[in-house]
């Protein structure tokens, strides 16, 4: 990883964990025409999720948001795997949420901006991205959280 964004990173106190492994038959990131792509990412912490359930039933705003934290971190492994330093980024593009939660549950953008303020945080302006977040009936492995990053390359 290179110095500028590892700099930022140490600043936040915060380290990229190791890239999750692909639960299917997929593979974790995809590059073309300068574009970067991941897959959804869980909130993975060494292979377990941090929490387990929907948004509005067992899992509080405060717990989502950390596991978009999470899943945002596992992206950006993902992505420095693939390219060797998190400085190749021109500009995170989009992110992409998937939020496990009841239907009276609203505050899905809540729980995703917990992504959106860490690639800020760490990228400053070229953080600044689209997004989408909706609710789910169901995410894999019964996760709260799923997410997907595009970035220019």
């Amino acid at each position: 990883m290179s110095n500028v964004i590892q700099q930022r990173l140490d600043e936040l106190e915060l380290a990229l964990p190791d890239p999750p492994e692909p639960a299917g038959a997929y593979v974790p990131t995809v590059v073309a025409d300068g574009i970067i792509v991941t897959a959804g990412m869980l909130p993975l912490d060494d292979g377990q999720l941090l929490a387990r359930g929907r948004l509005g039933a067992e899992i509080d705003l405060e717990t989502g948001v950390q596991c978009a934290r999470q899943c945002a971190l596992n992206a950006l492994a993902a992505i420095c795997l693939e390219l060797g330093n998190l400085d190749r980024i021109q500009r995170i593009l989009r992110v992409e949420g998937f939020v496990a939660s009841t239907p009276d549950f609203l505050d899905q953008a809540a729980v995703m901006n917990g992504a959106s303020h860490l690639l800020v945080d760490v990228f400053g302006d070229v953080g600044v991205h689209t997004r989408f977040a909706v609710g789910a009936v169901s995410l894999p492995l019964n996760a709260p959280v799923e997410l997907a990053i595009w970035a220019k390359i």
